[in-house]
């Protein structure tokens, strides 16, 4: 009897022992203050609650508010040092593959693939985003892509009017997909017994989600998602590499370097840059694109003003029935305006993560090595002392400003060496949707708009419109 009292006595001083480890991780200097949560699941429950204002999270807000703009915690397992000040996060960017490079938990991973581009550094990533630009750098959206996304997206939103009513969030959503996944593999949805989208839209539901991988959760979802996607992605690549059709696409491409004797790919890296590559453009473009709609709704000065830089184009246009060109593209000031305000206030990434590679003392607080660093936008984006009024849709706040870079004040997509690689493909897309919808079709908003974020940007409700084309 005493020998199991001492026992129970002694697991019972281990696992305190163990807690108290947990709460109190130690370091060669200073940590950021704050709490590292329960054991193991740490603040992962109160980081994944939704809210729905456009707001900085409450997360963020109450941990800021109690322990100043750098503080600890504790995400799906991982110790996590988030930083909401905007000198540390300019400096974290620059310190790309030195102190810091980009990471993300292994629940990521898992969903978007362990050989995927965020996985890379140095030359090898290099290498994959040179890859990349082949398809969307500015000399291929100018001399190509320009014309096939004018195309694509006339034919969408003709489709539309036709329909007469339709949600919006899904329609972009579509139509950025149809025109990527063209591009890309091929792969046209019409022709496809098993629908690839489909696999995209269940992974996207669980995407930022409790990394729980039980039947019924959305992260179960999403990983089966993902499975079904990447084995039609691994259909396709071995029907084009038994193909003989001149028409090249991307994963063409992929599949020549990966027979190249000196080469860094190989098919699953190829496959899971492939994968990375659908959900990126097709997703965030197209939650950007619905939410400018919301915004335009909502604000009767800012769709005026956008009808006339559009209508003024059309005006000295040469051919009344050409498309958008490069030329146009690039002067639409006000339309980039409305872009940047669109994406500062849709924060649309939750965080940016890097990985601590070696110990580092920043603002007289320790980094330790292998802890998890969360970059947070919406912090900088959102905040009084940067932008006035924040919370307001506000594109003439850029005015004179820089459209086109990343700042300490503007991340939108990202920073430094790892900024985004689809950014211009994003922005004309979006630039060339709005030309088409403000200059030929009449819209109004007749449900739904509401957003939550979990902590990404989510459309419960879709957006529903109803829309016609101009007499």
């Amino acid at each position: 009897m005493l020998f199991a009292c001492a026992i129970i006595a002694l697991i019972i001083l281990l696992f305190s022992h163990w807690v108290y480890r947990w709460r109190n991780p130690k370091c060669n200097g200073a940590l950021p203050p704050g709490s590292m949560g329960l054991p193991i699941i740490g603040e992962t429950i109160q980081y994944f609650t939704p809210y729905a204002k456009d707001d900085v999270p409450q997360f963020l807000q109450k941990r800021v508010s109690r322990y100043g703009p750098i503080f600890r915690t504790s995400l799906v397992g991982q110790p996590v040092i988030v930083s909401t000040d905007p000198e540390v996060n300019y400096h974290v960017f620059q310190q790309e593959g030195n102190a810091f490079r980009c990471s993300y938990t292994e629940s990521v991973f898992r969903i978007i693939g362990k050989q995927s581009l965020v996985v890379h550094h140095g030359e090898f990533h290099k290498y994959l985003k040179n890859l990349i630009l082949k398809l969307v750098s500015p000399e291929a959206l100018r001399e190509k892509l320009i014309y096939e996304m004018d195309g694509n997206t006339q034919k969408c939103l003709s489709s539309w009017s036709k329909l007469g009513k339709i949600d919006a969030k899904d329609g972009t959503a579509e139509l950025v997909f149809k025109l990527a996944a063209k591009k890309i593999l091929d792969y046209e949805e019409s022709k496809a017994q098993k629908k690839l989208r489909d696999s995209y839209k269940a992974f996207m539901d669980g995407f930022i989600s409790f990394p729980l991988n039980i039947p019924g959760t959305a992260f179960h979802a999403c990983l089966q998602g993902r499975k079904k996607a990447m084995k039609a992605i691994k259909n396709t690549f071995e029907m084009r590499r038994s193909c003989n059709d001149a028409t090249k696409v991307f994963v063409d491409h992929l599949l020549k370097e990966v027979e190249k004797e000196d080469t860094f790919l190989n098919e699953e890296i190829a496959m899971d840059l492939v994968f990375l590559l659908l959900f990126a453009s097709h997703e965030t473009t197209s939650t950007a694109m619905t939410l400018a709609m919301r915004f335009l709704n909502d604000h009767p000065a800012v769709l005026a003003e956008l009808k006339r830089e559009h209508e003024n184009i059309l005006k000295i246009r040469e051919t009344e029935d050409s498309g958008v060109s490069w030329k146009e593209y690039k002067s639409m000031i006000f339309t980039h305006m409305v872009i940047n305000e669109t994406v500062r206030l849709a924060n649309i990434a939750p965080g940016i993560f890097r990985k601590v590679v070696k110990e580092v003392e920043i603002k007289g607080y320790t980094f330790p090595a292998g802890w998890t660093l969360m970059v947070c936008p919406s912090s900088v984006h959102l905040d009084p002392n940067r932008y006035n009024d924040p919370l307001e849709f506000n594109p003439w706040r850029w005015e004179g400003q820089e459209l086109h870079a990343g700042s300490k004040s503007f991340m939108a997509f990202g920073g430094g060496t790892r900024l985004c690689v689809g950014a211009d493909f994003a922005k004309l897309q979006m630039a060339i949707f709005l030309h088409y919808l403000v200059t030929k079709y009449t819209w109004t908003v007749i449900h739904g708009g509401e957003t939550i974020r979990k902590p990404g940007l989510l459309f419960p409700s879709g957006l529903h419109i109803e829309i016609s084309e101009n007499e």
